[in-house]
């Protein structure tokens, strides 16, 4: 494909988007702690079903921090209604990969992050 088909491609993609997109309050944010919360929550489960959550569970567990150090009972507790708590149990053992190993500080470089538990 060259170079101009693909810039029309695009082109047509985000003016749909710009016409289409919905409200969602994981794309308000910069913050790879919130980002991560999202992704995670996202697999197999409903984008309604999420929302409804997921300030829920940024309340509960503000920061990395929090979530590291919280009792899994307590992140498996907020994480119901979303199914799988597999991945609840996941994401708090990135959290703590993550403080324990950067400091609180997702990696830079995708060589890093795909060391992380549950990411690569």
């Amino acid at each position: 494909m060259d170079g101009r088909t693909l810039r029309a491609i695009r082109r047509r993609i985000l003016d749909w988007y710009a016409i289409h997109q919905r409200d969602l309050p994981w794309r308000k944010t910069h913050d790879s702690y919130h980002i991560l919360v999202s992704e995670v929550m996202l697999q197999q489960t409903q984008v309604g079903r999420v929302i409804e959550k997921y300030h829920e569970f940024l309340t509960r567990f503000p920061t990395i921090d929090v979530l590291a150090r919280a009792r899994a009972s307590s992140v498996i507790k907020t994480w119901k209604g979303l199914g799988y708590n597999r991945r609840a149990l996941f994401l708090q053992k990135t959290a703590r990969a993550v403080v324990r190993e950067h400091g609180g500080n997702f990696p830079r470089t995708l060589e890093e992050l795909k060391k992380l538990p549950g990411v690569g």
